[in-house]
């Protein structure tokens, strides 16, 4: 938990900071940003929350911080009620689960909710709200695993939901040796009508995506938008297998339709399919600039 004591001078006067805990994984940066802004190598408080909407994405932010390095001067009474609101729906049904973990950098996770099957993609913190939250919502049938940087918790969720865990062989290490669907070579995997998996190789070896209904493209480390930048991109600095695949990929990957972009890294990004594709277009001249 946060610590007064070790509150950020550059934390606004009033209740909510961040301490010198923080691991600038821009978390709270995108999800409260009327509330959180960057310092450098840290999050801060630029503007407290003075409407009931701050607050509630204040208080999500403070919950999904992978290192609970967001705290309150008064210990907050409407916590429980903010822990319900998880995981968060972002259109028809896919949801945000919030709950960030600090062994995966603070990756976003999202939750499919559908009549065959529920998805997890990525591992969220084994939170006991989130986890009842899950219950009630169907539960899980599948953990999707984009690559292995984010694997956090999958061991829990699947003891506790006995979901099947999806991760591609070329990232399986030594805590993912017990996955139940192993992925094999550079094929895309049909693993029903609405969820296609895409390999993509460059970030890691074994990385993979999950287009779900050719409409949600839940990106893992490969794809996400850059505020700074104002394009979608691929993470240059944190390339750790190959450029030059992730720029196969890429290419590949600019070869389907779809029109959001959700990442376990960066900012999500959501428009027609046009404007997706230029976007692309964009990501491939701009990746190409990097090489």
């Amino acid at each position: 938990m946060a610590h007064i004591i070790q509150r950020r001078p550059e934390n606004v006067a009033g209740d909510f900071y961040v301490d010198s805990t923080c691991i600038d994984c821009d978390t709270c940066r995108w999800m409260a940003p009327e509330i959180f802004q960057d310092i450098g190598d840290q999050s801060a408080v630029y503007h407290q929350p003075t409407t009931a909407e701050e607050r509630l994405r204040a208080l999500q932010a403070l919950l999904a911080c992978p290192t609970a390095s967001i705290g309150t001067v008064t210990k907050p009474a409407d916590i429980q009620t903010v822990q319900q609101t998880f995981p968060i729906p972002l259109a028809d049904t896919v949801y945000h689960c919030g709950y960030h973990a600090e062994n995966s950098f603070g990756a976003a996770s999202y939750f499919i909710q559908r009549p065959e099957g529920n998805v997890l993609v990525d591992s969220p913190r084994f939170a006991p709200p989130l986890v009842k939250q899950l219950e009630a919502l169907g539960g899980i049938r599948y953990l999707y695993l984009t690559h292995r940087d984010d694997v956090a918790d999958h061991q829990k969720f699947h003891d506790h939901f006995g979901c099947d865990r999806i991760l591609h062989q070329d990232d399986i290490a030594a805590g993912t040796r017990s996955v139940e669907i192993p992925l094999m070579g550079t094929d895309p995997v049909s693993l029903a009508p609405d969820l296609l998996i895409i390999p993509v190789p460059g970030h890691t070896k074994g990385h993979t995506i999950l287009l779900y209904n050719q409409q949600y493209l839940f990106s893992g480390d490969h794809l996400a938008w850059s505020d700074e930048l104002g394009q979608l991109i691929a993470f240059r600095r944190a390339c750790w297998y190959s450029w030059p695949e992730l720029q196969r990929s890429m290419h590949q990957l600019a070869t389907y339709s779809f029109e959001w972009v959700l990442p376990g890294h960066g900012r999500r990004y959501h428009s027609d399919r046009a404007t997706m594709q230029q976007q692309m277009r964009h990501c491939l001249e701009w990746m190409d600039k990097q090489a």
